[in-house]
């Protein structure tokens, strides 16, 4: 058997993948591979460098760190002086490349992990998605982090990537092609959400957006290969506000997120 992780996107709602992987440790289960997308590269990574129940407190740590707020953190003056400026996006991506550096390390490359790591990111020139597997972790994980319109698209030699949410959410189908026969999904709730036909301007963007992130994850959930058993991971529920577009930046749901997906975890894992 070769286990797999698969950590999804979904911003600031990526905390309740802390809550998740610290049941997963409690119950003995370690990955064989982790794969990731957005938020879920950023903690995948970690998990990939240090696949221990010690990566969890790391994690949460860097979590209510001044580091991961000052990712999204900036004031709505400073952040549209600098959209002005750029004329691309709101957010500088220094706080985001500082904050993997102290969870990787700055040099770190995939071939330096203790288990294997994949992270998916978009390629705007190719408008194809892109796997990366070997070289530098950091500049990955950041393309495939790089928000569009919240972070700046990421180089990485003459391409540029944006988030990987765009392309494979939740990236289930690979895990499995590369060899996990069980696969442990760390979603982070929006698929447990219902959604309905929006009745506000501010709803259609973000009911679009969900229709385009779930469709894939839904193909290959139909498509997975006899021999392969999948556990999709619950979140523990919605927090207030999850329903606005701007809840990528509410850092103070971020220790209830964890303890809800923890409780939730665990007793999912329990009795499966």
């Amino acid at each position: 058997m070769s286990v797999g992780f698969v950590l999804g996107g979904g911003g600031v709602r990526g905390a309740v993948q802390v809550g998740m992987l610290r049941a997963l440790f409690d119950a003995g289960i370690r990955p064989d591979l982790v794969v990731g997308t957005s938020i879920g590269a950023i903690n995948g990574s970690a998990v990939a460098a240090d696949p221990t129940p010690d990566v969890v407190e790391r994690l949460a740590q860097a979590w209510a760190s001044p580091a991961a707020s000052a990712v999204y953190g900036d004031s709505w003056p400073k952040q549209l002086a600098r959209l002005a400026k750029s004329r691309t996006h709101l957010n500088d991506p220094t706080p985001l490349r500082e904050l993997l550096e102290g969870i990787v390390g700055a040099e770190t490359r995939f071939e330096d992990l203790t288990v294997p790591l994949a992270v998916a990111a978009a390629c705007i020139e190719r408008a194809a998605e892109r796997w990366f597997d070997t070289g530098p972790v950091v500049p990955a994980v950041m393309a495939s982090a790089s928000v569009p319109g919240v972070l700046p698209p990421t180089e990485i030699g003459d391409e540029h990537f944006v988030d990987g949410g765009l392309v494979n959410s939740i990236p289930l189908g690979e895990a499995w092609r590369r060899g996990a026969t069980t696969v442990y999904v760390l979603q982070v709730g929006r698929i447990e959400e219902a959604l309905v036909a929006p009745d506000r301007p501010s709803d259609v963007a973000r009911v679009s957006f969900e229709i385009a992130r779930r469709h894939r994850f839904a193909r290959e959930i139909d498509e997975v290969p006899e021999g392969v058993s999948v556990h999709v991971l619950p979140s523990g529920g919605p927090t207030k506000g999850d329903e606005k577009l701007s809840s990528y930046r509410r850092m103070d749901t971020v220790r209830a997120r964890m303890e809800a997906a923890h409780a939730a975890t665990s007793a999912y894992l329990a009795g499966s």
